[in-house]
């Protein structure tokens, strides 16, 4: 009976193991990691202006084998495009220290949408091994319309103190007074003038040459405007200049001129803030912070910092066509960090100052989602644009973040510096040019997604200190396709043992300056192109142009765990230097259609000299594009929603594709 009974038991078994064999793929029953693929919540992140964002969770997928391919269309047509597949996420570690993990889903953009404008987005999964569950998911999504003043509002009219003419109605001398009484849909149109006050005087303001008691324009103790009145999403508050001439809000050496924290959807358009530290005040981390503020057609200058919200929750921020000019000197180039080499304080001006009148931090500086920062033209500051998070504001997660367009020069530090990001950050055909450390700087120090975060389409030119990209602190989930870098790619420090994870880099023109200042980030016996550390074996790159350094034996480092494994956090990372991409290739099977390039396929971009690394370069003597005959033209591989205008037989390489117009980099005219 024994027997019987064990071998039923048995047979039982094996039946059950073919059924889930045949009908799941291998796994699910009996496996302690199972493949096939089990879907779970469909997300929809917020909408910018051109870009769409999702996330869909899954369970299972071990053998990292599933895929979900996109398809978009707008509403109303017949025709379906093709767009990027989703981003696969699989519980990397990431931020300073591995302080959190990536989720297990897939995520990613549709990009180059048009504003205000439905759209139908077609979602396939589809596994090997099997998917368990609802495999499509298709949904309508709407673009964010660009914001603009409510039309039919009421107008209230401000003019200066000491102004003669004649005036609008209803009039108010100074700001401060119109704010007292305005209300959501109300435009505020500023009349031209300096408006500034001495704060330090009780009741005071300023007209030329005299200094007068009375009624201020509204300003406190500090000189700062609090606007405590909020707009709504279809009325917001707007504050224009007039058109009359230019409208001047200077802060007299204050602190913070515009404290917009605690007011919602207020609009700026048309005016010039200038002297002083901070110019827009828009949150503070774990505090408070606005949304839906729009800054565009401004110039600020002669400011410590531009914009700044630290607050995480902040969303729905439109800073567009701008010029945001700091306190550096605008002909001379100044580091602050000593490398090897060459140093910076064997030039004048070293170090560069941060606070003061001879230095500034930043130039924007945001956090929350679905912000849209575009077309600006940000100099003379230490770090040009971030996404940044101070300390750990765990309450919300920074996603759906669009930077596009901009034009960032004379940045002592990073150009771009995007902390704590979680997921779809998009940085798209921006311009950076003389800066003096590390461009583009991705840098997780909190629990946050795991990407993806996505460089399109971006140019860098003269980076004295070594290096590009600072992709370090456990980053993860980073995508670089079609950007020209005239400068070396680094991904890691091994001088701390911190890698990055989950990247995949194609297209790219990556040429190497030979810079005299060897980054600290960096082995000091390596002076080649492009360094990778990497904790996972499923990053990946491929379709690229380099052009190495002279003089140094070995240009291509990938150092990742064993071949065998797909990943590994804790086993110190197998080094691997190659001198050339064949090597690379037969070694690591990355750069197996990689080429070699030099400064002489451009139009007119010659190499930085790097003798005078303070020198500063004007990006409108320089020509990109790429000549009909170069080696980069026609080298490239299909990426749908990214390239799929190419000319010629394949796409080009780099950020501008042949017989294609120019972007349009800083404010439109």
């Amino acid at each position: 009976m024994e027997t019987k009974k064990s071998l039923f038991i048995l047979i039982s078994v094996a039946i059950l193991l073919m059924w889930d064999l045949s009908t799941f793929g291998a796994g699910t029953l009996f496996a302690a990691k199972p493949n096939m693929v089990k879907p779970g919540e469909f997300v929809i992140e917020p909408a910018t202006l051109i870009s769409l964002a999702f996330g869909w969770y899954i369970e299972g997928d071990e053998n990292r084998n599933a895929a979900v391919k996109v398809r978009y269309r707008r509403k109303g047509d017949m025709e379906w495009k093709e767009a990027l597949p989703l981003f696969r996420l699989q519980n990397e570690k990431v931020g300073n220290g591995f302080s959190g993990a990536a989720p297990n889903m897939f995520t990613g953009s549709i990009f180059d949408l048009e504003p205000d404008t439905q759209y139908e987005c077609q979602f396939d999964m589809s596994d090997p091994d099997g998917v368990s569950g609802a495999a499509h998911n298709k949904v309508t999504v709407r673009t964010r319309a660009e914001p603009k003043p409510f039309v039919g509002g009421n107008i209230l009219h401000v003019y200066p103190h000491g102004y003669q003419g004649s005036k609008e109605q209803p009039a108010f001398t100074g700001l401060g007074a119109a704010l007292r009484i305005v209300q959501p849909g109300n435009t505020i149109l500023v009349h031209a003038g300096v408006y500034e006050d001495d704060y330090t005087l009780f009741g005071g303001h300023k007209v030329p040459g005299k200094r007068i008691g009375g009624q201020n324009y509204g300003l406190d103790f500090f000189g700062t405007y609090r606007f405590l009145r909020s707009g709504t999403p279809g009325k917001p508050i707007a504050i224009k200049g007039a058109g009359d001439g230019e409208v001047i809000f200077d802060g007299n050496g204050c602190s913070n001129l515009f404290d917009v924290m605690m007011a919602d959807y207020l609009y700026f358009e048309g005016l010039t803030i200038r002297n002083t530290d901070l110019a827009f005040l828009a949150g503070l981390s774990h505090t408070a912070g606005c949304s839906g503020l729009t800054v565009k057609n401004c110039r600020i200058e002669n400011v410590g910092y531009g914009i700044k919200t630290g607050y995480a929750g902040s969303k729905d921020f439109y800073i567009a066509d701008n010029e945001i000019i700091g306190r550096y000197n605008p002909t001379r180039l100044v580091g602050w960090i000593e490398g090897a080499g060459v140093p910076w304080q064997n030039f004048p001006g070293y170090p560069a100052r941060i606070n003061g009148p001879e230095g500034s931090y930043m130039g924007i500086s945001l956090h929350g989602n679905g912000h849209v920062v575009c077309h600006n033209y940000v100099t003379g500051f230490l770090d040009g644009i971030g996404a940044l998070l101070n300390t750990m504001d765990s309450d919300f997660e920074p996603r759906s973040l669009d930077i596009y367009n901009n034009l960032i020069s004379n940045i002592s530090d990073n150009a771009l510096q995007l902390n704590d990001y979680s997921h779809n950050i998009r940085v798209l055909r921006n311009v950076m040019i003389n800066a003096a450390h590390i461009p583009l700087n991705v840098y997780p120090t909190a629990p946050l997604g795991g990407g993806p975060v996505y460089f399109i389409r971006n140019i860098v030119y003269h980076v004295p200190e070594r290096g590009v990209t600072k992709f370090y602190g456990n980053s993860a989930g980073l995508i670089l396709y079609h950007n020209t870098f005239c400068a070396e790619v680094t991904v890691g420090t091994p001088s701390v043992m911190t890698g990055a994870s989950n990247l995949q880099l194609r297209n790219n023109l990556i040429l190497g300056e030979n810079p005299l200042i060897q980054s600290n980030h960096l082995p000091a016996d390596f002076r080649g192109i492009f360094f990778m550390d990497t904790y996972t074996n499923y990053t990946t790159s491929d379709f690229n142009g380099f052009r190495p350094n002279e003089g140094y034996e070995m240009q291509f480092v990938w150092n990742s765990p064993s071949f065998d494994v797909m990943r590994d956090y804790e086993t110190p990372r197998e080094v691997r230097a190659f001198g050339t991409l064949q090597e690379l290739c037969n070694a690591a099977g990355q750069e197996c259609n990689g080429i070699l390039v030099d400064y002489d396929i451009f139009e007119n971009v010659p190499k930085a000299d790097m003798t005078d690394p303070t020198r500063v370069y004007m990006f409108e003597k320089l020509d990109f594009r790429l000549k009909p005959d170069a080696a980069a033209v026609d080298r490239g591989c299909l990426l749908p929603n990214v390239n799929d205008d190419f000319t010629g037989s394949a796409p080009d390489l780099g950020a501008l594709e042949c017989g294609q117009p120019l972007p349009l980099y800083g404010p439109r005219p």
